[in-house]
């Protein structure tokens, strides 16, 4: 694979965004972001300790006492706001995400639109956050009315950095509520971009940004002052922060983890349309995301043509860095992830399968498989 420089990202962390603030962590600690693509070095990123988080949560709280007040339709403006920011700086922050996640540029691209899709989509429900009533008898009359739960932690995945920060923080934001986001660790930058994008539309402290690893979203899951918790990422990781949550008072908690769904291929499919749609499910986002179909089960019939036909249109793939307008399918995003990658291969053939193209890793710096 030929040798590419990082393109110029125009982009340095300013600190921690706490209170409408950038700052600096309370112990000024800072992690390396890398591009997985090249393994060169992107920058130094805060990271939080517990006392950041703290802050955060504080901030967080101090604005909940006035935003949610604040009327539906200026909440919806607000959203409505953040996605035309994301609009004016889609290729920005899609070269952002390419870069410091391996992700194809093209690809990112999309992430950009479906988040500000997202965003005006909530803008939109803003006015259906309604109660019921219900009459059990002429002297009984029950009337429900939805509240905001107050500080709501929102703890995101590295494979859509920006996408996740931005679209899973609308809906607690049009509900009224305010979001302490942490950013993923291998993907950071994004996330602090964010905070940029969310200055002077939101009121101080209604949207927080940290950044760090396991440390920091422990000290997010079982602060007392965070009532709700969403977490993207692995089953492992969900299950730890489903039991902190319930160790600590009780916080609604909502996982989104690892899906890998089975795909289904009957001897009657249509295999010029099948085979394609096969293959997109597995190799987007070089595998590295929860809906990708990991498993295949395939009618005898059609079992070798389908397996030719996902094997050709993986050798057709264009591999490649990233931010580099061909790629199709980038890095994976870390050496560990390469070798974990590796180990399951060689499991799988000791085990008896066989493989029908690849199997080893890509010549270069980067984190190919």
């Amino acid at each position: 694979m030929p040798d590419k420089t990082t393109p110029d990202l125009n982009f340095s962390p300013k600190g921690l965004y706490i209170g409408g603030e950038w700052q600096e962590s309370i112990d000024s600690g800072t992690f390396e972001t890398i591009n997985p693509s090249n393994r060169e070095k992107l920058g130094d990123v805060p990271e939080a300790a517990e006392k950041d988080v703290a802050r955060a949560v504080a901030a967080a709280k101090t604005a909940f006492v006035e935003w949610r007040r604040v009327p539906i339709a200026e909440r919806a403006r607000c959203l409505e706001k953040l996605a035309q920011r994301i609009d004016d700086h889609t290729e920005e922050l899609a070269l952002l995400d390419s870069v410091d996640a391996g992700n194809a540029l093209s690809g990112m691209r999309g992430d950009m639109e479906w988040t500000a899709k997202t965003l005006r989509y909530f803008a939109g429900l803003i006015t259906e956050i309604k109660g019921e009533t219900s009459s059990h008898g002429p002297r009984h009359l029950n009337v429900t009315r939805r509240q905001p739960y107050g500080v709501v932690a929102k703890i995101n995945a590295f494979n859509h950095p920006f996408r996740f920060c931005a679209e899973k923080a609308a809906a607690p934001l049009a509900a009224g509520n305010c979001v302490v986001i942490k950013g993923s660790e291998q993907a950071p930058l994004s996330s602090l971009k964010l905070g940029e994008l969310c200055e002077g539309i939101f009121p101080r402290g209604v949207v927080n940004i940290v950044t760090g690893g396991a440390k920091a979203g422990a000290a997010l899951v079982t602060h007392p002052d965070v009532n709700r918790v969403a977490f993207v990422g692995s089953v492992p990781t969900g299950r730890a922060i489903a039991k902190a949550a319930a160790d600590s008072n009780l916080k609604r908690v909502t996982l989104e983890l690892g899906g890998k769904s089975p795909m289904i291929v009957l001897p009657d499919a249509d295999l010029d349309t099948a085979v394609p749609a096969l293959s997109a499910g597995i190799f987007s986002g070089a595998g590295q995301i929860c809906t990708a179909g990991s498993r295949m089960y395939v009618h005898e019939k059609v079992f070798d043509m389908v397996v030719d036909g996902v094997a050709s249109a993986a050798d057709a793939l264009k591999v490649g860095y990233g931010f580099d307008a061909e790629t199709q399918m980038g890095p994976l995003i870390t050496s560990d992830h390469r070798e974990r990658v590796a180990r399951m291969t060689e499991t799988a053939i000791r085990e008896g399968a066989s493989v029908v193209t690849g199997g080893e890793g890509i010549e270069g710096d980067g984190y190919f498989y």
